[in-house]
């Protein structure tokens, strides 16, 4: 697996070096509900299998971003460059119990053990990408067995699509037997507009209460490009029509971005424009994730 590592280029940097201070003050105990950890590589091999490499972002950036954002806690979610193999994501996870959630992704062969270990280090849920650019198609029986068995510790499963692909998935969404967090809005075509009838299908598919959604993400959607307001019509309709199933976060270090380098507080700057009350804001940013990933009430 070391070899893998070394002998595919890594690719440039993807996170900024140095990000701005917002001049938006999250709440205390603000949580960023997506974001990576990468390596590093010397000690938690990038998989054979990847798509990409990134540059190394570990634990100790992450933590140091989230005090200079204004945050307290982080959901790491596992990014498709380390394949199945959760181990810097688990490291991460024990490094900070108090602070830190996880989101894994695992084989249908995973054992039990392996599981209930998962559960004690603080994951909370299995993710699913359906995007063939970043991972080989699986077969979606292989989900459906992994959600039924995750099912059974409390987790959830976290999906991420793009737009297109929603007709054909939902159905499938639908029946699996967990809560479903949905990442980045389903990738919405932006240049469409909030009024477009595919994001429409999209809202309606949230009437389901099974259904959450992170609202972050805005330097991949957007068209226009910073400070990326024409993303804003999108993340504020979902955070106001369905205020108790959403969530926010940074989505560092960016994985994969090719178009620019995202300056984190510039992201963190935009929330009063999707959540535009404090109550929105604290339900987004607080509430919300404690309840799925801390289970606080």
């Amino acid at each position: 697996m070391t070899t893998e590592t070394t002998t595919m280029a890594t690719e440039p940097p993807t996170f900024h070096p140095n990000p701005s201070k917002p001049v938006y003050v999250p709440p205390a105990g603000a949580v960023d509900a997506h974001c990576h950890v990468f390596g590093p590589a010397a000690r938690f091999p990038f998989a054979p299998e990847r798509k990409y490499t990134p540059t190394d972002a570990p634990k100790e950036k992450l933590f140091a971003l989230r005090r200079h954002l204004g945050f307290a806690r982080n959901v790491i979610v596992q990014a498709s460059c380390h394949g199945k193999d959760n181990a810097a994501l688990i490291d991460a996870l024990e490094t900070e119990p108090e602070t830190t959630r996880g989101v894994a992704v695992v084989a249908p062969s995973i054992t039990d053990e392996e599981l209930q270990k998962m559960d004690r280090a603080g994951v909370r849920a299995v993710r699913f990408n359906f995007l063939k650019r970043l991972v080989d198609a699986a077969p979606r029986e292989d989900f459906q067995r992994v959600a039924e068995r995750v099912a059974r510790l409390g987790w959830h499963v976290v999906v991420y699509f793009e737009m297109p692909d929603l007709a054909d998935l939902a159905p499938f969404l639908r029946g699996l037997p967990t809560t479903v967090v949905i990442d980045h809005m389903g990738r919405p075509d932006v240049a469409d507009g909030a009024a477009a009838a595919s994001f429409a299908a999209f809202v309606e598919l949230l009437e389901d209460e099974k259904f959450w959604v992170k609202v972050g993400c805005p330097e991949r959607l957007t068209v226009k490009g910073p400070p990326y307001r024409d993303v804003v019509p999108f993340a504020r309709r979902l955070v106001e029509t369905y205020p108790d199933r959403v969530l926010w976060g940074t989505d560092w270090p960016h994985p994969n971005m090719k178009s620019h380098i995202p300056d984190d507080g510039l992201l963190v700057d935009l929330i009063p424009a999707i959540a535009p009350t404090p109550e929105l804001q604290r339900k987004l940013l607080i509430d919300n994730p404690l309840r799925l990933y801390w289970g606080e009430k």
